[in-house]
């Protein structure tokens, strides 16, 4: 009887993911379509490729409304983000990190580490909470859009979650593509030498693409030290997800539905298995190139579906205080850089 049942059960569970196969098919489709118009139109015309998706996505917003695509395109915002974040462990080995030299390691971690203490602690002055200090310091302070992402994961939910979320990832890359222009004058004008560049690009403008258009707009040893430098900083985005989540169901309210998020999301242990097995030699380097390159769709396409599920009312209704607390968790951390490039022999 029991081995009869057996199959019934497989059938079953077959069954069920067909069915949710087909649910979340038409949404993923879309936001696809709408990530490969954004790559193509960033190909064509030198426009950020994430600002792009998200634009396009928050165009066709009603498809995230209802019909269809409903499904698919929440899917693709939570699922198929988390996978494009995990997927970004295979860009990080020890040895890339081990190369940079320990002082200026150190400079670039407690930059990160300052940053998020800083917009922590300045977001009451400018009329928000906790949650919003640590989702905006966080994309600052790490690797933009994707760190907020990451963070917004664990965050407990509320009916403000998405705007807070969709606010941060728009607001960091118009940042970041407007520091990819005005930090390579900066750096010339003060003269800081191609490494000094390289670590000043690298550690403090938020998206790794404008890192790397910034770096090697000035030279190829500069654009290298930037990348180095940036993915420093994308490194830490796991042990800064883990503490933040330990902190969290330790002292924040439960949410609502009174579901605390997890101590440690699957995406990040994947995450650090991936960076561990880098590390190690063990991931061959075409492999390692095409995991690369599926988590910048995979995020790509996140990007679009999180546009698709924007209202852009109430985006702008964020305000200009948020708009202020991002600009200054900016400044902060490129004068936290600059100092300290200057302090090191």
């Amino acid at each position: 009887m029991a081995l009869a049942s057996i199959p019934f059960a497989v059938s079953l569970r077959i069954s069920k993911l067909k069915n949710r196969l087909y649910s979340v098919f038409p949404g993923v489709i879309v936001s696809m379509i709408v990530a490969t118009t954004a790559q193509f139109l960033a190909d064509h015309y030198s426009t950020p490729v994430m600002l792009l998706a998200l634009l396009l996505g928050m165009a066709v917003s009603f498809l995230g409304e209802e019909g269809k695509t409903v499904a698919g395109i929440s899917f693709t915002s939570k699922t198929l983000l988390r996978v494009g974040v995990a997927l970004l462990g295979v860009r990080i080995s020890a040895d890339l990190i081990i190369g940079l030299g320990p002082q200026l390691i150190a400079l670039v971690v407690v930059g990160v580490l300052a940053t998020i203490a800083f917009g922590l602690g300045v977001a009451r002055f400018f009329g928000h909470g906790w949650r919003f200090g640590l989702l905006t310091a966080s994309a600052v302070a790490i690797c933009g859009a994707s760190a907020a992402m990451a963070i917004s994961a664990i965050l407990p939910k509320d009916d403000r979650s998405e705007q807070r979320l969709i606010f941060t990832v728009l607001g960091v890359t118009v940042l970041s593509t407007m520091a990819m222009v005005a930090y390579p004058v900066v750096v010339n004008t003060l003269d800081i030498g191609e490494t000094g560049g390289g670590v000043f690009l690298g550690g403090t403008i938020h998206d790794v693409a404008q890192v790397v258009g910034a770096g090697f707009s000035i030279s190829e040893a500069t654009g290298d030290t930037a990348t180095l430098v940036k993915l420093i900083r994308v490194a830490l985005l796991a042990p800064v997800v883990l503490v933040a989540s330990v902190i969290i169901r330790s002292f924040a309210q439960p949410p609502e539905d009174g579901k605390k998020p997890p101590l440690l999301p699957t995406f990040v242990v994947f995450f650090l298995g991936l960076a561990t097995l880098n590390s190690l030699h063990l991931i061959p380097a075409q492999v390692a190139i095409f995991l690369s390159e599926a988590s910048r769709w995979l995020l790509l396409t996140a990007i679009a579906a999180v546009g698709m599920k924007t209202n852009l009312k109430h985006v702008l209704a964020v305000g200009g205080p948020a708009i202020a607390l991002l600009f200054t968790e900016t400044l902060f951390i490129a004068s936290f850089v600059l100092i300290g490039i200057a302090a090191l022999p």
